[in-house]
This record gives structure tokens, sequence and C-alpha cells, in this order.
């Protein structure tokens, strides 16, 4: 089973930046997409033998995530029922066969940090849910996690240490999910694999130069390590500032 995602920051531009070419090459059984900053009303474009579910903000041009998959999911759910997180589609849970598959795009803690407090509640909540989950089958999560876990994951970690996306709250919450049970799946193959980033800040040619992050994730329940085969970052699709990633695994 070959699974897609890609935080596409807006997806009608990114229609207009080779998407297409894309997905049709890459032909995935599911495709997850985040940011795509639109209502299902406003597409003048549809994905012919895929199931399509879409989760968006209620604000107009930000946020939202899409599920595309070619088999029906067993159920689809949206958001975490807790109110104050599900306004801004940030998630959508697939069920399938062998595990849930959770897309979600991540809080920013943004310039001067002023999210950080509510990305630590959010981080907490979202582990519960996770692991709420997986007392009913394994859980796969996919997204923008908007974090670099370790000094590996992005270019410049010393001047980048106090800023959103490599802090040291958001960095040990990576830490404590990892710890309850998840595989970075990435990290599982290539653990040692310098300047493999996933965005590229669009400022001082930083993609030409490679002076990226990885805050693109495939996370897995340990359970299904032996089921992995392989996991992918593809830099060189562009269309958006961060660029797809996939994974492979042994599934229904």
């Amino acid at each position: 089973m070959k699974i897609i995602s890609w935080n596409v920051n807006g997806l009608r531009a990114c229609m207009n930046k080779g998407f297409m070419d894309f997905f049709n090459a890459m032909n995935a059984d599911v495709f997850c997409i985040q940011e795509s900053k639109m209502q299902r009303d406003q597409a003048d474009f549809d994905f012919p033998n895929y199931q399509e579910y879409w989760n968006s903000a209620e604000k107009k041009g930000y946020s939202g995530v899409i599920i595309l998959s070619k088999s029906e999911p067993v159920s689809v759910h949206y958001d975490m029922g807790i109110a104050h997180h599900d306004k801004e589609g940030r998630i959508i849970t697939a069920e399938y066969e062998d595990f849930y598959l959770v897309n979600v795009y991540t809080p920013n803690s943004k310039r001067e940090l002023e999210r950080l407090e509510y990305r630590m509640e959010w981080e907490d909540d979202f582990r519960q849910f996770l692991k709420n989950l997986e007392n009913k089958k394994p859980v796969i999560v996919c997204g923008d996690l908007n974090v670099a876990h370790q000094e590996i994951d992005l270019k410049n970690p010393k001047s980048n240490r106090r800023n959103a996306g490599f802090t040291d709250e958001e960095r040990k919450k990576i830490s404590e999910l990892l710890n309850a049970g998840f595989t970075d799946t990435f990290r599982y193959f290539y653990p040692n694999l310098e300047n493999a980033y996933t965005w590229w800040s669009y400022m001082g040619k930083a993609r030409v130069n490679n002076t990226g992050w990885r805050i693109d994730y495939f996370l897995c329940s340990c359970v299904l390590n032996s089921k992995l085969i392989d996991a992918k970052i593809y830099p060189e699709i562009l269309g958006s500032d961060h660029c797809p990633v996939g994974l492979e695994i042994e599934a229904h």
C-alpha cells in the first residue's frame, strides 16, 4: 500500500504548479493533503477513482486537510472531538482494515511563539487522541507536524534553537509521542541521513541551497514496524514550500 502526504500550501495554487502531474505519477492508494486553504465547493477539479474526504477550516483560505482514497475506508471521522481544537480543519481519520490513518496539520507556534502555549495543549490532546485510537487498532499518522525533531532534521539547528518548529518544548513533545509507542518511519530506514528536508523558506534561495527543515512525517504504531517497506521524501517535486513524503507498507 502506498500513501503520499503533501502540504500543498494552497491546493488551487498548487494545481497551477504541477500538482496533478505528481498525483497521477504516484498513483497512490491514499493521498493526504494539508493546507488546502479552500472549501470543497470552491473546487473546479475532481479526482477520478478516488473517494474524497475534506475537512476545511471555518476561516476561509486557511488550513484544511483532505484524504483521497482509492478504496472506501471502513469509517471516516473529523477532528479530535474537542471543541476549541476543532474549528481549524486540522485532522481527518480514515479507518482501514489494518489500521487508522490520521492526516494532520499541526498548529504552528508562530513568530514570537505566540501560539506555543496553545501548541503544548494541542500536543498533549493529540497524543491522547492517537493512543485512544490505538486501543482499537494500530495507527499511522501523516502530515505537517511543524517540528524538526533532532538537529539532523534542519540545516541550521544552532541559530534556530528558539524559533517556532525547533523549540525545546516542541521537540520534547514529539519525543513524548515517539516514546508513547510510535516510529518515525523515515528515521527507521535512514537514521543518519543528513540534508533530508521537506520544507524550505521562500526567503534567500533556501530551496536552491537546500537550507531546509524536515517537518513532514509518517509516524506509525511500533507494532507496524515489521510491515514497513520504505519511507520517502520527494525534494525534487515543486509547487509548494513543502515537498511530498511517502510511505509503503504491507496492508490490505
